[in-house]
């Protein structure tokens, strides 16, 4: 009957409408599913599953909320703000607010330590990033067309850059010996690959700061990159969405000054995508910005734009707030500070038993390696060990196949989106978990190992945590007794 229903919906239906190209059924948005359904909350559902899956930026809202409060006037819906509701309800040109653009402009030249100058009038707004990637396929390349994109790369790109466009995304195989770095070898390859298979490649997507490592790129290898889009004549689309979430050294170096300063190149072939969700947390305003060197794409993305405008009433708002320099320099030396504080805590915990990271310097997550947990080095025995994480640990942290991970054992972890007593809950269950799979993966005999390890770790991570719950005492050397783990 099922087989039935579904047989006559693709009838009636077009493909796109029955296709699977969004990729919702991806361990990524699977982790999602699980949070959504068992939500942890401190009084409510306290073994609830912590989401940790989610790239959102909740350590500044405090400034936000206070700016707001001390400028009524920016928003349309004050008492203070009422006499410009019907300039910004009406309709607008969708080349966006004139103040809008300048004040982005502004912004993105501040974020890159005012190194670069960004013209407002090549802004074109989108419906976020999602909807800015989105443009830009349409833009630049043809269904079966593809584009080449460094390993592990978000998995969002799938949805964003291919299932509406037809376009192929092809990987640029990374690997952790070199802390995932891209090299002119592993570029030069996978543009052979494509040839050898008679695909056309028209770009080159690159995320800078990285999602997920954490890293960004050096000046060095972001001139290997202009170089090499150049001398194949295809196109370099950056995502530029994280360039205020760096908290340590290195610095942030965008590709504006790259191809400004130490590069010659064929500059219609370079485009940026920024939005405001990740360096202010404001997912919710859709505020997506592609800007592009090419006039011809310019043109045309303006047009498309008009499938996702930023409302006036948020450009208004948007506007007000990042034209206040006072506020901008205040919230990104903020900003950095608080996650940097963040990001330290979480894997200073982590190292306490044992469980490393790769080393980075930006974005509301990090890389953990747990191949040393798997059973066998497989991307089989990551999602066991996933699955386990999810439904026994009660955490959503992300596996590294879901991001195209060359290597199984790798997983994002997300430690900006939550208070400060989630972040303890969840070193916690961690610490636990650890302790656990120790014991639990402790071979009698090949057999016992491989048969029953997963059933014994559910089982005993349960009589563990029942057991540390329910007593008062703790050892002083458990790494549970640490003050980073403990609740207060």
């Amino acid at each position: 009957m099922e087989f039935s229903l579904k047989n006559e919906q693709q009838q009636l239906l077009s493909k796109m409408a029955t296709n699977d190209g969004h990729g919702e059924n991806s361990p990524y948005f699977d982790g999602w599913k699980a949070y959504d359904s068992d939500p942890y909350h401190p009084t409510r559902n306290p073994n609830g599953v912590i989401q940790m899956g989610l790239a959102e930026n909740q350590l500044c809202f405090d400034l936000i909320e206070e700016w707001v409060l001390n400028n009524p006037e920016a928003s349309i819906c004050t008492a203070e703000g009422a006499n410009k509701f019907m300039e910004v309800a009406i309709y607008q040109d969708y080349h966006g607010l004139p103040e809008f653009r300048n004040a982005v402009a502004g912004f993105m030249e501040k974020v890159r330590g005012e190194r670069v100058k960004f013209d407002p009038n090549r802004i074109v707004m989108s419906g976020g990033a999602t909807g800015a990637h989105e443009t830009l396929a349409f833009c630049l390349a043809d269904p079966e067309d593809a584009f080449l994109v460094p390993t592990p790369y978000y998995p969002g790109f799938d949805r964003d850059l291919r299932w509406r466009t037809g376009i192929q995304l092809l990987p640029i195989v990374c690997h952790s010996s070199n802390d995932f770095k891209v090299t002119k070898e592993s570029m030069e390859a996978a543009y052979q690959k494509a040839q050898e298979a008679n695909i056309r490649v028209k770009g080159f997507l690159l995320n800078n700061p990285s999602n997920p490592l954490g890293t960004v790129l050096d000046r060095e290898t972001l001139i290997d990159i202009v170089t090499f889009i150049n001398d194949k004549n295809i196109h370099l689309i950056c995502d530029e969405i994280y360039s205020a979430t760096v908290f340590s050294q290195p610095e942030f170096i965008s590709i504006s000054e790259i191809i400004e300063h130490d590069v010659q190149c064929n500059r219609d072939l370079v485009h940026l995508v920024y939005s405001l969700s990740k360096d202010l947390g404001f997912p919710g305003f859709r505020v997506g910005i592609l800007y592009s060197y090419n006039d011809a794409v310019v043109s045309c993305a303006r047009k498309m734009s008009s499938f996702g405008l930023v409302s006036t009433q948020t450009q208004h708002l948007i506007a007000s707030m990042l034209s206040d320099e006072t506020f901008t320099d205040k919230i990104i030396s903020t900003s950095s500070e608080r996650l940097a504080a963040r990001h330290g805590l979480f894997t200073r915990g982590l190292a306490q038993v044992g469980i490393g990271t790769l080393k980075s310097s930006a974005g509301l997550y990090f890389w953990m390696d747990l191949r040393r947990l798997l059973r066998e080095s497989t991307f089989e025995a990551e999602m066991e060990l996933w699955r386990i994480i999810i439904h026994e640990v009660k955490l959503n942290v992300s596996p590294g196949l879901s991001f195209h991970c060359s290597e199984p054992g790798w997983f994002r972890v997300c430690f900006a989106n939550m208070d400060d007593e989630s972040v303890r809950v969840a070193l916690r269950r961690i610490h636990k978990f650890v302790l656990v799979q120790g014991k639990a993966t402790e071979p009698t005999t090949p057999k016992s190992r491989c048969g029953s390890s997963k059933l014994q770790l559910s089982l005993s991570f349960r009589r563990l945590d029942e057991r540390v719950m329910g007593s008062h005492m703790m050892s002083p050397h458990s790494p549970m007794a640490s003050p980073l783990v403990r609740a207060t």
